[in-house]
């Protein structure tokens, strides 16, 4: 999105304009899906955390600074969402054993990224994924899904951009061993397969 045309964006929002915030929806909304989702890996949550984020722009939005960057603004909020959302539920003593089972998907079900994944190599990349610690797998899921630059996700982990950096490193390395742990017996593991 164009900076002049988020500045009008954010203008309109803020004086209350329907369409402004339909825009806005509609631009963010299958990035942030895509990030939540995965973050939470559960489809339920993420669309729980997405409309809470929606609620959360429209009742703030008078607040809005005039120069706010709305990406930065909105995956900052969903990953705040997301982490209450996760600290409430390692309080829930009832729901702890449920923790264990996060990773497995009951027999005969598919989880939502098996039945989209087209082939084999998807389905090891969003498993590779769903391994990663929350803090790696946040930065990945930021620079891609997101579709934002290293400051911005700096900005919204509340991290310096070195502290970013090794992230991102550190994160793309552990990625690309769960990858050659995890690729299917047809696919080679490649040089380029691995350095993501």
């Amino acid at each position: 999105m164009e900076r002049e045309h988020e500045l009008g964006l954010v203008a309109d929002l803020k004086a209350g304009d329907e369409a402004a915030f339909d825009t806005i929806y509609a631009h963010f909304r299958p990035r942030l899906f895509g990030f939540l989702v995965r973050l939470s890996r559960s489809q339920a949550v993420a669309e729980d955390l997405l409309q809470e984020t929606w609620i959360r722009l429209a009742t703030r939005a008078p607040q809005l600074q005039d120069d706010t960057r709305l990406a930065p603004w909105l995956f900052t909020v969903a990953r705040n969402l997301f982490l209450s959302y996760r600290r409430w539920r390692l309080l829930d003593a009832d729901r702890v054993s449920e923790l264990a089972r996060v990773d497995q998907t009951p027999a005969g079900q598919s989880c939502p990224f098996e039945a989209v994944a087209a082939s084999e190599l998807e389905q090891s990349l969003e498993r590779a994924l769903s391994r990663l610690p929350l803090r790696y797998r946040e930065v990945l899921l930021l620079t891609t899904a997101g579709e934002m630059g290293p400051a911005e996700v700096a900005q919204v982990c509340e991290l310096k951009p070195a502290a970013f950096r090794k992230r991102l490193s550190r994160a793309r390395t552990m990625l690309a061993d769960q990858l050659s742990k995890n690729l299917p017996a047809t696919v080679p593991a490649t040089s380029e397969s691995r350095s993501c």
